[in-house]
């Protein structure tokens, strides 16, 4: 019987890092129902490490807690990568190839790979994701079989700054290494976009606490990724800045006003003593500048809203109230909201919620990439019945005892004591004085 293979995802944003285990069947049945986080501030900005310390010790924890809730032992995780400088790059490779000999999945391979000869200034390649390829200057989706004297493939490199995966990788000192780091966005677009969403054109808008990712897909392929430093986060230090409030007093206001990107309409009542009218002006003008900087992402692409048929929006900043309504007024572009991903099988209902559908994109495509036989969690064994070290000595057993016989002592004859006639006369003497003396 095959065993079960368990896969361990960490996505850490700027606000949270979250941990979760998902258990994959030998049938490919993908479950979760384990995840730990632990929120923060200041730790990490714009989505990377600044204080590795602390966090480093926030994962200990959130590892620890994982382990105790399967009862075994977390051997490496798979990590996402994500944060502000993170974005696409296009490289092209042209090949002359041999006219008489079928084109190889080896021969691509090896041309991706040329892709990244060129290093990028000041910067390293995370992943490589192929966008078009070329067989004798003709578009095709997989060149492999074909025959042709040249082949062009343009793909998009995922970059970012070094600094973003050398803390990763300090993150992990500690004895639990990471087995592969996975691009987030990618992965939460592969789980959660249509096949009909990337072909006909789909732009992904991911809002987090202080980054904002945009990754637009069109013809089945990635065309463009990028990280802006605006968020969910900004919105709540503009409340605190101009009405001077404390931050956690600004974030509980902003999430209670009904549509803060309305202000005219907004009911001027008071939260926590803060006017929502005036707190609500502060929003609305923040998110118009990140709602113009999404816009712009499509011309940055070279595309034009009308190659775009949707836009699908996530992360915790996604759910600010008339978000949806004013980004599809603004770009004129249909938005929806993404929902987990449909592979994965949610056991919990705690934790059945949109704000981790990074994490649980990340454990889905952690289980199409995991070698077959391999697991991220070694269980504990346990043995049935008390376990002796040693060589225990065989007892014989005892025979049952045998009572022991009485033995009779000989009586001895009662013989009358020679003053015991006088004791009785004494004795009657005495009760007949009793008797008179009544």
């Amino acid at each position: 019987m095959e065993k079960n293979q368990y896969i361990v995802a960490l996505e850490i944003g700027s606000s949270k890092i979250v941990g979760a285990i998902a258990e994959k069947t030998s049938a490919g049945y993908l479950s979760v129902k384990h995840l730990q986080e632990e929120k923060h501030l200041n730790s990490v900005r714009y989505g990377i490490v600044q204080n590795v310390e602390n966090i480093k010790s926030s994962i200990n924890r959130i590892l620890k807690n994982l382990e105790g809730m399967v009862d075994g032992r977390i051997t490496q995780v798979y990590m996402g990568v994500s944060g502000r400088s993170l974005h696409s790059s296009v490289s092209e490779v042209n090949r002359s190839v041999g006219s008489t000999e079928p084109i190889t999945r080896e021969l691509i391979d090896r041309i991706i790979h040329d892709a990244t000869s060129t290093p990028i200034r000041n910067h390293d390649t995370v992943d490589i994701v192929p966008r078009a390829y070329y067989v004798d200057k003709v578009e095709t989706t997989n060149p492999v079989g074909q025959f042709g004297s040249s082949i062009k493939i343009k793909v998009n490199l995922i970059v970012a700054k070094p600094a973003l995966k050398l803390n990763l990788n300090r993150l992990m000192t500690f004895g639990i290494p990471a087995k592969d780091y996975i691009v987030t966005p990618l992965a939460v677009a592969e789980q959660i976009l249509t096949d009909s969403d990337r072909e006909l054109g789909c732009m992904l808008v991911d809002m987090g606490a202080e980054t904002t990712t945009v990754a637009i897909y069109k013809n089945g392929a990635l065309i463009f990724l990028n990280t802006l430093p605006l968020g969910g986060r900004n919105l709540t230090r503009d409340v605190m800045n101009g009405l001077s409030v404390l931050e956690e007093t600004a974030e509980n206001v902003k999430k209670n006003i009904n549509n803060p990107l309305d202000p005219s309409n907004v009911s001027n009542v008071v939260i926590e003593g803060v006017s929502a009218r005036e707190a609500a002006n502060y929003i609305a003008a923040r998110t118009g500048e990140i709602i113009a900087n999404i816009n712009q992402q499509l011309a940055d692409a070279g595309v034009s809203s009308d190659g775009i048929q949707s836009i699908v929006l996530i992360g915790g900043g996604a759910h600010l109230g008339g978000l949806q309504q004013k980004l599809e007024e603004t770009i004129k572009i249909k938005v929806r909201l993404g929902q987990n991903p449909p592979t994965l099988n949610i056991l919990n209902n705690e934790i059945n919620r949109m704000e981790y559908i990074e994490v649980f994109s990340l454990l889905a495509k952690a289980a199409d990439m995991i070698p077959e036989g391999e697991t991220c969690i070694e269980l504990n064994k346990y043995e049935d019945g008390p376990v002796f070290e040693g060589n225990i000595p065989v007892q014989q057993p005892q025979q049952p005892s045998q009572p022991r016989p009485r033995t009779e002592q000989p009586k001895e004859p009662k013989t009358r004591k020679p003053w015991s006639k006088w004791a009785e006369k004494l004795k009657g003497l005495m009760t007949e004085d009793d008797n008179d003396d009544e």
